[in-house]
């Protein structure tokens, strides 16, 4: 009876809103969400999309403080348990009610084969229902050292609804490595403010306002139509000719045409992702390489001479258009922990690049294949481009691929890489993101899980963990400050910039531009 009750009431206020004037927002991206399972991939624009149907318990708000979500409130109860007190009343979008269970089940789903959430929850070893302080139901974290920044870790990782799993055969996430879709690929049941209408990827996703959500919302949007197009060009004449209202990336080559129109606007700002290079530093023999018998980029020096053969400042100015700030560090100002002091880059020496080549035991270069995305980071595919041209200066013969990131990310997630290009933006703003993710050595539990080459230094790892439980600031800093010093030494990867935030829209939207590249559509007014 109190279910039917609560469909009425629903439907009352569906209707009570469409009284009001329909709002229909038209976003474009360059690229689309993978699946809408918010455990089947750890990316940008995958969670900012997902994030407006599926919710955290603890969420981010304009200036990208934590503030309550599914939780009200959070503390320690031990130096190794959190406890999280869960949001009364809340409804998944079939209409069920939020409970302690589907919390637990989500946290294990996270952590769970083909989950590309597990860099989040390699540090838990537990997680349980419990009485709440009022009565209601809440939840127990336990980590397996102390973990000051728990809430923020978990801030990326949505609640789904177990029942809803279970009717659905969709218990284990999607894993596109493995080619593994269930119904998750194609259908949401999330609690957050806009819910699934129409999928149909690559092409649009259709979400409306959910008229049950437990918050009232700034938007006064009804409806999003969310459209891929990959070519700049067919974006940009998207928004002029009015087809779409809002777009991002802006091409950096028209963001001075489009500033100057009219009816339109461009928000500019910084980003947090690091653009950096990647390579294989495990296998003894390369999968895609003319050397054989032994792996190169084991040896620090070919890494160093890779390193110093680019050209950064021409990748600034004549590729990113000056829309990028080279990078040193795998994480950039803005990240907490940031050792603003070691962000010097090596200099740009193609004689000294050659020479390290020499000396490593390739005085004529080799071939190795390069995998690049050309619908995910601005001028990605240029970006590579630009490298495999440095290269080739030294002797190495790159055999770029660029494609598409619907199967860009399955094969290098499988590791199927030799040398690569990626993005990241720390999820939880904090240096330990970068460190546990990027950086410490693969491990079962999830540590390691971006760590595509394999990189290895086991200083790293136990200032990783040391990084973890710290919680003094000034002793935290010093060991996010000594790991990031060894990494930059080892050359484990090779940072190239950060690139800047470049929205398009008509005048009359109002929007918040948070500098980790989300899309919050419950922040958009339409005027």
């Amino acid at each position: 009876m109190r279910f039917d009750l609560w469909r009425v009431a629903v439907l009352l206020m569906a209707l009570a809103s469409g009284a009001a004037q329909a709002v229909t927002l038209r976003v474009a991206n360059q690229g689309d969400a993978q699946a809408m399972d918010p455990h089947a991939l750890n990316e940008a624009l995958q969670l900012s999309l997902l994030g407006n149907v599926y919710e955290p318990l603890v969420g981010r708000d304009q200036k990208l403080a934590l503030t309550p979500a599914l939780a009200t409130r959070w503390s320690p109860t031990s130096p190794t348990v959190w406890r999280f007190e869960l949001r009364r009343g809340v409804r998944f979008h079939d209409g069920t009610l939020l409970t302690a269970a589907d919390v637990v089940f989500s946290f294990q789903r996270a952590a769970g084969e083909g989950s590309d959430m597990r860099s989040y929850t390699a540090s838990i070893k537990a997680v349980r229902a419990v009485a709440g302080k009022s009565g209601d139901d809440a939840i127990e974290i336990e980590t397996t050292m102390p973990f000051s920044i728990l809430p923020d870790v978990i801030s990326n990782v949505y609640i789904m609804s177990r029942t809803w799993c279970e009717a659905n055969q969709a218990t284990r996430p999607v894993d596109r490595r493995k080619g593994i879709e269930n119904a998750a690929s194609f259908k949401a049941n999330g609690t957050g403010p806009f819910q699934l209408k129409e999928r149909q990827p690559g092409t649009r996703t259709v979400l409306t306002r959910f008229a049950g959500y437990w918050a009232p919302l700034p938007t006064n949007v009804t409806e999003v139509v969310f459209t891929p197009i990959g070519n700049d060009a067919t974006r940009v004449a998207a928004l002029l000719s009015g087809e779409i209202d809002l777009m991002e990336p802006v091409p950096l080559q028209d963001i001075e045409r489009l500033k100057v129109n009219p009816a339109l606007r461009v928000l500019q700002g910084p980003e947090l992702r690091t653009i950096f290079l990647g390579m294989d530093q495990q296998r003894d023999e390369l999968l895609y390489s003319d050397v054989k018998g032994k792996n190169p980029f084991k040896d620090r020096r070919v890494r160093q001479a890779f390193y110093q053969a680019i050209d950064i400042e021409a990748i600034r100015t004549r590729v990113m258009r000056g829309a990028a700030t080279p990078a040193a560090l795998m994480l950039g100002p803005g990240v907490n922990g940031y050792p603003a002091d070691l962000d010097r880059r090596l200099p740009y020496d193609p004689a000294a690049a050659k020479r390290l080549l020499a000396e490593a035991g390739f005085p004529s270069g080799f071939k190795v294949g390069m995998n690049c995305p050309n619908d995910r980071y601005v001028n990605d595919a240029k970006i590579c481009q630009a490298v495999a041209a440095n290269l080739a200066r030294i002797g190495v013969r790159i055999q770029l691929q660029a494609e598409a990131k619907v199967t860009y990310f399955p094969k290098i997630l499988r590791r199927q890489t030799s040398f690569y290009l990626l993005g990241w933006t720390p999820g939880t703003y904090d240096a330990h993101d970068v460190l546990s993710a990027l950086l410490a050595t693969p491990n079962e539990q999830g540590q390691g899980q971006f760590n595509l080459g394999s990189y290895s230094n086991a200083r790293v790892d136990a200032l990783t963990a040391a990084v973890q439980s710290e919680t003094e600031t000034a002793r935290r800093n010093a060991l996010v400050r000594e790991a990031m010093e060894l990494h930059a030494k080892d050359i484990g990867h090779i940072p190239l910039h950060q690139q800047a935030l470049a929205w398009g829209m008509k005048k009359n939207i109002e929007l918040v531009q948070p500098p980790d590249n989300m899309m919050p559509f419950k922040w958009v007014v339409v005027k």
